[in-house]
């Protein structure tokens, strides 16, 4: 047999002119990748994600126009459901450079057949391209996605590239991303799905909105069965655990993103938002969502204009380990975050006033003053309950929260003096617009306002011997090492601390848990002008809180027992309740992980006024903050 003769004369340049062409086509497509790159903004664009010290999920925030982009993280989803939507999508996804000229070649024959554009022959790298740069269907479109991922190809690897795609695809409604989905559709991270829930998450992004399961049921549950369909038609799964899948419910109803600490959590979530998709807080979900319904059953309980606001701080990193801003959304002014609103501190500053004086050696805690009517200047102040107490001691002075003997010791250190103590360390008080230059000796009674959580920074201090440091939010941040500036000596400020011990509780009496004296807590009220504000503030394992309406303009109508309920509400939160309070049970799905299932059963039950048995009592979450070292 005669073997065919080689024409190299030919051949060469032939295969030159080809190499030369794929070389040019390189070029061309570095130039493109250089000059026009691809449109990026969208992969970088995430909902913020707030979540709580053990990464139980708070609060996320939107993209623009509403939209949950959801980050997806390949290492928490489900390794089958990434291999199977591969498998069912693009199964030679690993092999091509971002184009796959069969798909291509079956698609424009299936088009061709049907007259139009039935099948696009897109890979999920084509895919990821229009969902970076949206464009209507068309051939000359078609091309540029092609350049584009070939484009992404050169950029970034596989599994970037499919990181990419699960965070952009549609789901339907607002929802982006593969755990945008999950989480709204089958309450959890997509860490582990059934076949069936792999199965509608694969077929959504096809057609989203015509497949929404929580508005057309019906044909996402054929879209659903037909993708199992096919896997079994390819051998990918059985055909009998295909069925099993088919027998599962289709959802209907999706569920609600969580809010727990929704003012924090969402100023936290705002700070990082453009820059990275998540924040870890130093927030403990469990304690947040227990006093959140505390709060607001006691808000609803002082009727209909009023607030609750809690702060607990652990007292050795600064760390805020609960922040409930009001008492609920629905509420009126429950959108203001009440820990960083103005309200007058009433008489919780009294204990300043002493401790600044211990240390200037104006007084000592067994000095002798008197209590009674008394004029300084145009001003003339009078106890709460208006009567005098003749001469005391200024630890008994302290105790009963006199205002006289507070003002005659502020009238020796100075106004002025008292109120650049706290600027030194970062914390300002206002004055109110009444055109008055300055509070002068009414400061000591709440003259000027103060936020909730600056309040709680100078407690806190106290309860650290004198030494103030600025409040942490950010888990990371709890590890730095700060080194505070000095509020107060550390034996004024012990002194304080050991006067405060000794304030009886409403009732008279504590929690057993805490009859101890290393576990008294010691704590200060305030009432502010017109009875108005209500707060109570706890050291050494206490809540600074506070308690009143939630309106910023002065209300009528305020009374004397009125403020007395909403400060026994406030000491209610710091030394205990008789009452059982209703906490959400987990709700528990065997080999998942519920992120916020604690948050969506209570929104269910507090709604539905709900009340489950074994609800802890407020003594034992109070004997849990001491415990843990709170403040």
């Amino acid at each position: 047999m005669k073997l065919p003769t080689l024409h190299f004369d030919r051949f060469i340049p032939r295969l030159v002119k080809v190499l030369t062409g794929l070389v040019a086509v390189q070029v061309v497509v570095a130039a493109l990748n250089l000059v026009l790159p691809p449109d990026m903004h969208k992969a970088t664009t995430a909902s913020a994600v707030a979540l709580d010290r053990n990464g139980t999920w708070l609060r996320a925030l939107p993209v623009d126009n509403g939209r949950w982009r959801i980050r997806a993280d390949l290492d928490r989803t489900d390794k089958t459901f990434l291999k199977r939507l591969i498998q069912v999508e693009d199964e030679r996804f690993y092999l091509h450079p971002g184009v796959d000229p069969m798909a291509i070649v079956r698609a424009f024959s299936s088009n061709l057949r049907a007259g139009g554009i039935v099948s696009g022959g897109s890979t999920i790298t084509m895919q990821t391209a229009r969902l970076l740069s949206p464009h209507e269907r068309s051939y000359g479109n078609k091309f540029i996605e092609i350049l584009r991922a070939v484009q992404l190809e050169m950029r970034y690897s596989k599994r970037e590239i499919l990181a990419i795609y699960l965070s952009l695809a549609p789901y339907g409604g607002n929802l982006e991303g593969v755990r945008a989905a999950s989480l709204s559709y089958f309450g959890h991270e997509p860490e582990s799905l059934t076949l069936g829930e792999q199965a509608l998450l694969i077929s959504l992004p096809q057609a989203p909105e015509a497949r929404r399961p929580d508005r057309n049921p019906k044909t996402a549950l054929e879209a659903r069965n037909l993708i199992l369909q096919r896997m079994a038609g390819a051998n990918i799964i059985g055909s009998g655990t295909a069925e099993e899948a088919m027998a599962e419910p289709m959802v209907t109803k999706r569920f609600v993103f969580p809010a727990i600490a929704w003012h924090t959590a969402g100023r936290m979530a705002s700070e990082v938002r453009g820059l990275q998709a998540t924040v870890v807080t130093t927030i403990d979900a469990n304690l947040q969502q227990q006093l959140e319904v505390m709060a607001a059953r006691t808000a609803a309980e002082q009727g209909p204009n009023s607030s609750v606001a809690i702060i607990v701080i652990d007292i050795k990193t600064r760390g805020v380990r609960a922040s409930v801003g009001s008492g609920g959304l629905e509420r009126a002014g429950g959108w203001i975050d009440m820990t960083r609103a103005l309200r007058s501190p009433g008489s919780a500053l009294k204990p300043f006033i002493y401790g600044f004086a211990f240390e200037e050696g104006v007084v000592a805690p067994e000095t002798r003053i008197m209590d009674s009517a008394t004029r300084f200047g145009d001003y003339e102040p009078e106890d709460f309950d208006r009567v005098f107490h003749g001469e005391v001691s200024v630890k008994e002075a302290l105790i009963n929260s006199l205002n006289v003997p507070a003002v005659a010791v502020l009238n020796k250190i100075g106004p002025d003096a008292f109120e650049a103590r706290f600027d030194a360390v970062g914390v300002k008080l206002v004055r109110p617009k009444t055109g008055l230059h300055d509070a002068g000796l009414a400061l000591a009674l709440g003259g000027e306002g103060i936020r909730l959580d600056d309040l709680a920074l100078l407690y806190a201090a106290l309860g650290d011997h004198g030494l103030a440091k600025p409040l942490v939010y950010r888990l990371s941040d709890e590890t730095r090492p700060v080194l505070g500036q000095r509020l107060l000596r550390a034996d004024a400020a012990d002194k304080v601390v050991a006067i405060l011990r000794e304030t009886p509780s409403p009732a008279g009496r504590l929690p057993g848990a805490l009859m101890k004296e290393a576990n008294r807590p010691a704590f200060k009220t305030g009432t502010s002008y017109g009875y108005r504000d209500a707060l109570a503030v706890g050291v050494a394992g206490g809540m600074p809180c506070w308690c009143g309406p939630a309106d910023l303009t002065v209300g009528r109508g305020r009374t004397r027992p009125g403020a007395r309920r909403r400060r026994l509400c406030c000491l209610t939160f710091l030394i205990k309740s008789r009452r059982r309070h209703a906490f959400p049970r987990p709700w528990h799905h065997p080999g998942r992980r519920q992120l916020w299932s604690n948050w969506v059963v209570r929104r269910a039950r507090c709604r539905s006024c709900s009340r489950p048995r074994g609800r802890p009592s407020m003594s034992r979450l109070w004997a849990r903050i001491v415990r843990a070292g709170w403040c």
